[in-house]
């Protein structure tokens, strides 16, 4: 098969064309589950840079967020009604990794079918990469790694058996979840610039940038030491953070915060042609103040390399614009947005 003779820098995605009895069990992995953002045979619509972009409500994101966070947790709490008593830890962390996991699978198969819809940001140069033939295995581990270590660090430093869902700090949930955007962006950015700034540390996240126009698979493709930073040193030092100014942070409101940073980061990688703004119960605060993020940002960055690179941010761009990093948008422009007709992202 092709994938023997690829270079390690390639992006050639041929191994769909290949005879079935080629493939392996990455191949059919990525297959059975519909890991796809396009389909043969299927016309993706095509628009100039000029052409209006549809704009998301932002309300409709938010609630996208709500209620594919709330049902994990919904189910948890019946459970316990039920059955008296609570999930313990080991319990815990596979149910909500599977959770993870499932919502992750169904907005990979939302975002490919809204590709058909709306089309793809530079799709008039471009179409987005898809799966390399060097990478099928690598996606497919970093699928599951995705689910399974942010899991598996949320559980052990912050599920308590003795509390259920209802008893999650519901006073403080909307601003530890706003500030969670906020402070994850912070921690985010400063890894994610020296990543482009040192040349010692490029080598470890110049494979995640090999694609210059990513779907939203590829948001997992990367080495192993960036998927450790990103799955884990991020997430974990942003709920330290927050912990030490006094939030409460238990396992439940991490978890919906988890979800909120799946939205973005699924979004940023998908290049859908949509004006939309990052979900947050804050976002439109961070669009009065201009430091809104929205689905070109990230992918204008991928278009980019070491040390040429912008748009470092991955849930807002209020650290861009304090430190300058911030690039002009193209077909998300102001004056290129359709703010008349305000489309919805759909829960179904």
């Amino acid at each position: 098969m092709a994938t023997k003779s690829n270079p390690k820098t390639s992006m050639i995605s041929s191994w769909r064309a290949t005879p079935r009895e080629d493939w392996n069990l990455n191949h059919w992995h990525i297959a059975l589950l519909n890991f796809f953002s396009t389909t043969f045979g299927k016309t993706v619509p095509l628009h100039c840079k000029n052409e209006r972009i549809p704009y998301v409500n932002q309300w409709s994101g938010n609630v996208w967020v709500v209620s594919y966070a709330s049902i994990p947790l919904c189910l948890h709490q019946l459970y316990a009604l039920h059955v008296g008593s609570n999930l313990g830890p080991y319990a815990v962390f596979v149910f909500y990794s599977f959770s993870y996991g499932s919502i992750l699978l169904y907005l990979l198969c939302l975002t490919g079918r809204l590709g058909y819809i709306y089309g793809y940001l530079d799709g008039d140069k471009h179409e987005r990469d898809g799966v390399p033939d060097i990478g099928v295995g690598k996606v497919v581990a970093s699928f599951y790694k995705t689910c399974v270590l942010r899991l598996a660090f949320s559980t052990y430093l912050s599920y308590d058996p003795n509390k259920t869902p209802v008893q999650m700090s519901w006073t403080w949930l909307l601003l530890e979840v706003s500030l969670y955007g906020l402070m994850s962006d912070f921690w985010f950015y400063c890894y994610h610039r020296l990543m482009h700034e040192v040349s010692f540390l490029w080598k470890y996240h110049r494979t995640h940038h090999l694609t210059k126009h990513p779907n939203g698979l590829l948001s997992v493709y990367a080495d192993h030491e960036q998927e450790f930073l990103d799955l884990v040193g991020v997430e974990t030092a942003t709920y330290l953070t927050l912990r030490l100014i006094g939030l409460p942070m238990g396992f439940f409101e991490w978890w919906i915060c988890l979800v909120y940073a799946l939205v973005t980061e699924v979004g940023g990688h998908t290049g859908l042609r949509i004006h939309m703004i990052a979900p947050s119960p804050v976002s439109w605060l961070w669009q009065w103040l201009g430091v809104e993020l929205v689905m070109e940002d990230h992918d204008l960055h991928h278009r980019t390399g070491w040390r040429t690179s912008h748009n470092y941010g991955k849930q807002t761009r209020f650290w861009d614009h304090l430190f300058g990093t911030c690039a002009d948008r193209i077909e998300s422009a102001p004056a290129n947005v359709d703010y008349s007709t305000p489309v919805h992202f759909p829960l179904f």
